[in-house]
């Protein structure tokens, strides 16, 4: 008896230290899982603070987004207002082109209808003063008389002459006047120029 003892003694032994193992596992467990409620209400304190910050960066972001768009969209209204002022003042421009020759030739024959009859004359005149209003009306200026200070941005030279009675660098002839829609040139002004 004493030996079925003996053996139910080494089996007890044997579970009880598996059962001092389960309890300071479980102890251990139970320390490790305090140790993190703790941890975790130290952060769910600080989360507040966290998130609030996470938002507020969120926010600035977003409204960087919304600034950088609203301030795109500007631009490419200015720009696509530009392009169509362009390609109005570009379309002018052409248009004017193809009508300059014959401006050229009223005026042409208005200087040779000196002797011409009245009536004619003034044909020629109302023809040229509807001319005129019609480029004023289109925003269309002309450039270049004689006695003007000669501009090379404005006029081409084609010859020059020696003259006592104007000063160097005016405009002695104009041989073809100029145009122009704004600042943008159509057509420059071929002149004669004083040495």
């Amino acid at each position: 008896m004493e030996d079925t003892r003996k053996d139910t003694l080494e089996e007890e032994i044997p579970v009880q230290e598996e059962r001092e193992e389960e309890v300071s596992e479980t102890t251990d467990e139970a320390v490790k899982e305090e140790t993190q409620k703790e941890a975790k209400a130290e952060t769910k304190e600080e989360k507040p603070d966290d998130k609030v910050k996470q938002l507020e960066a969120q926010l600035a972001a977003e409204k960087e987004k919304l600034l950088r768009t609203a301030a795109e969209y500007a631009n490419f209204r200015s720009r696509t207002e530009r392009e169509k002022l362009a390609i109005y003042s570009n379309a002018v421009s052409d248009t004017i082109k193809e009508l300059l020759p014959i401006a050229d030739s009223i005026d042409r024959a208005l200087d040779a209808s000196k002797d011409a009859p009245a009536e004619f004359k003034k044909g020629l005149e109302m023809i040229s003063n509807q001319l005129a209003k019609t480029f004023e009306k289109l925003n269309i200026a002309s450039f270049g008389e004689v006695g003007d200070t000669f501009d090379p941005e404005l006029h081409n030279a084609i010859s020059s002459v020696d003259s006592d009675d104007m000063e160097s660098d005016t405009i002695a002839v104009v041989y073809q006047k100029g145009y122009k829609v704004g600042d943008k040139i159509i057509r420059h002004c071929m002149v004669q120029t004083v040495n």
